[in-house]
């Protein structure tokens, strides 16, 4: 999570040893990531030939024998759609900038709109949008906080000490740099509460003591990477793949979406195993690349690590089954952003009026 830091070698004045010295700050710089990723270039060279096979899969699937999952038995000869989808991506050098100055220690909440507004104005000397940089920001949040697990339960008992002797979940949390839920979780667990009782606490709040209830609500209102209520979040975000859905069906590409795909396998296979926002039932080309189903996502797409991987395993799933396929992020993406048989997209060609502003 950390940001690279990039300062000047020294030098040795004494003449002694120089050699010796000069190398320690090499290797301290060695050590030092750049941010982002390997160069898009670089990797998109690496994996031609695998993204060749991709999209080899993705044009010849209607004549794949079995068939592949989520094609109706009915199935009608397919069309061809064409698109040119114009595209804006964050350079990675003003992604880079945005990251060293979007996260402050021991916040992990809802920013006040003073801290907002500075964001704001901190993004206008940079190619990134005020959304894009909250975006960014609850990216990196989410990478500080799995990365970060470990060094957590490490200091569990510190943090029960603490509580113990008064100190409330917040205040632990802007101490020690932890999202406050995370800590609250944590000190339960120290308290040999089992995963259970303490999941099941957390879903009815009324059930705990006055001091964890206290204590719970204070963290859950200053949590927005590891609190409970995310359903406002899910909302906008199932209206997104509703508008990205409506578009294509507009233009009269046949599909089929998401909940329906969830119902048909969990009836045939007893739960959801592949299942992106859109699979669509035509051959449909986006600038050029074969393009079998969609997924949409309803916020930055950062060259962030974690967020990478995560979704790069995601993808994966769906491309071993119907080739290759886009991922239309809400908020736009970086421009280093990469992943094997998946052509990114941003919304600008999208109405997103009915989402209103916001991230």
């Amino acid at each position: 999570m950390s940001q690279p830091n990039r300062g000047n070698q020294g030098g040795s004045s004494s003449g002694k040893n120089p050699r010796s010295r000069n190398n320690r700050g090499g290797n301290r710089n060695k050590r030092q990531r750049r941010y982002g990723s390997t160069a898009k270039k670089t990797l998109e060279e690496r994996n031609a030939t695998i993204i060749q096979e991709m999209e080899t899969q993705a044009r010849g699937r209607f004549k794949q024998q079995p068939t592949p999952m989520g094609f109706p038995k009915d199935m009608i000869e397919p069309k061809t759609f064409k698109f040119d989808w114009d595209i804006s991506p964050v350079p990675l050098k003003d992604e880079e900038a945005m990251a060293g100055k979007v996260m402050r220690k021991g916040e992990f909440g809802w920013l006040e709109d003073e801290r907002v507004d500075e964001i704001a104005v901190i993004a206008k000397d940079y190619k990134m949008t005020l959304e894009q940089a909250l975006s960014l920001r609850s990216a990196l949040l989410q990478q500080k906080t799995v990365y970060g697990h470990g060094r957590l339960r490490s200091q569990g008992g510190k943090m029960l000490r603490l509580y113990n002797e008064g100190v409330s979940v917040v205040d632990l949390s802007t101490r020690f740099d932890f999202p406050p839920m995370n800590i609250f979780r944590i000190i339960l667990t120290e308290m040999r509460w089992s995963k259970s009782k303490i999941k099941e606490s957390l879903r009815q709040p009324s059930r705990l003591s006055k001091r964890e209830r206290e204590e719970f609500e204070a963290a859950e209102a200053a949590d927005r990477v590891s609190n409970v209520d995310q359903g406002e979040s899910q909302e906008r975000a199932d209206l997104f793949e509703d508008i990205l859905a409506d578009w294509f069906e507009e233009q009269g590409v046949r599909l089929r979406r998401q909940p329906e795909m969830v119902k048909e396998q969990k009836q045939d296979l007893g739960r959801p195993v592949r299942t992106p926002d859109l699979l669509f039932l035509d051959h449909v080309e986006i600038n050029g690349k074969p393009v079998a189903w969609i997924d949409a996502k309803h916020f930055y797409g950062a060259d962030v690590d974690f967020q990478r991987k995560k979704m790069a395993k995601q993808m994966a799933r769906y491309i071993e089954e119907w080739g290759s396929g886009a991922v239309v992020y809400r908020h736009g993406f970086s421009q280093n952003l990469f992943m094997p048989g998946c052509t990114l997209l941003d919304a600008n060609v999208l109405d997103l009026s009915k989402l209103g502003s916001g991230e």
